[in-house]
């Protein structure tokens, strides 16, 4: 089958097309026919060698963990779905990439693709939905009448972000350009800083939460607008030494990580401020709750660009510029 696929990790990874054996599977997984599959930051980061100690892949590794099709084959073990199934799934740290004709979901991982939703549409979810479930609704807890500072609210995260914190109940501010004010109101945020015009930390105060989406010092910043015992859950690093631990990551990856995170943990704590790293975990029941929000409309996806398939190292360069306005998306079919 063709798939996208890295060679080695570095400056020079060749991401490139290649003819790979069509995967088969265990008892409990699915074999998915793919028809589109979003890209996200991390597809960009892995083949760099920034997660080489923490995700695992057998070179040459096929690329992509979100992933939305139809279920063609079905190991002995698996119960809840069957061929013919359109599914959804986001199988990110499982060894395999979803940026391909064909992809090994484990029953686990996948849910059934919202009827209100396309293919494109439904890839789009997985990682950002997921991302923004267990960062909000596991690892913070928000409750309604909280106040969440998402930003970068126009790109993938934030999209979806925004519109599940408003679900939870929470007044939501964020950060945009200027272009994308009114898309990210329209999503549901309360409060907009125009970045090129305002620094938010001159503007946002008493939040009970945020999330770290911007690499640079905008989460060291964001630790000074939150309230006493307020929340930080970063997505974009340092990684800390509960992220190791929960890992069971080496003593030496462990060092290394609570020196990576000193300076924000110090910073934390003088604020009385609780900083975490999170690294979302694919999880199928999750992803069915989100899919009833999906086809309530409660939230709903927001796509900048659709690439088709031969066009999938083009896409991941696009979202690499880091100006998209929500997702991007590889169409196989």
């Amino acid at each position: 089958m063709k798939a996208l696929t890295f060679k080695r990790y570095g400056k020079s990874p060749e991401i490139g097309f290649a003819d790979v054996p069509r995967p088969t599977i265990k008892a409990d997984e699915l074999l998915v026919q793919v028809h589109a599959a979003s890209v996200n930051p991390i597809d960009n980061m892995i083949p760099t060698g920034l997660f080489k100690a923490v995700v695992k892949f057998q070179l040459p590794a096929t690329l992509g963990s979100d992933l939305a099709g139809v279920v063609i084959e079905v190991g002995n073990r698996v119960t809840r779905f069957k061929p013919g199934d359109a599914v959804f799934a986001n199988i990110f740290d499982r060894g395999t990439g979803s940026i391909a004709e064909f992809a090994v979901v484990p029953e686990s991982d996948a849910a059934l693709k919202p009827a209100n939703l396309d293919f494109v549409q439904a890839a789009s979810i997985p990682m950002v939905g997921l991302t923004s479930w267990q960062a909000l609704k596991e690892r913070i807890g928000l409750r309604s009448g909280q106040k969440v500072f998402i930003p970068a609210g126009s790109g993938g995260i934030g999209t979806f972000a925004i519109q599940l914190a408003k679900w939870l109940g929470a007044e939501v501010g964020t950060t945009t350009s200027t272009g994308n004010v009114e898309l990210v109101r329209s999503l549901g945020a309360d409060k907009v800083v125009d970045y090129k015009r305002q620094e938010f930390e001159a503007v946002l105060r008493g939040y009970d939460a945020a999330l770290g989406t911007v690499r640079g010092d905008s989460i060291e910043k964001s630790i000074g607008i939150l309230k006493a015992h307020g929340k930080i859950v970063s997505l974009v690093g340092p990684l800390d030494v509960a992220f190791a631990r929960a890992r069971r990551l080496n003593l030496v990856l462990t060092v290394v990580f609570a020196l990576m995170s000193r300076k924000i943990m110090r910073l934390a704590k003088k604020q009385d401020v609780d900083y975490s790293f999170l690294f979302a975990r694919p999880d199928g029941d999750q992803l069915a709750q989100i899919g009833n929000l999906l086809e309530t409309q409660r939230i709903r996806p927001v796509i900048d660009k659709v690439f088709p398939f031969e066009q999938a190292k083009q896409a991941l360069e696009y979202l690499a510029q880091g100006r998209s306005k929500g997702k991007v998306v590889v169409q196989m079919r």
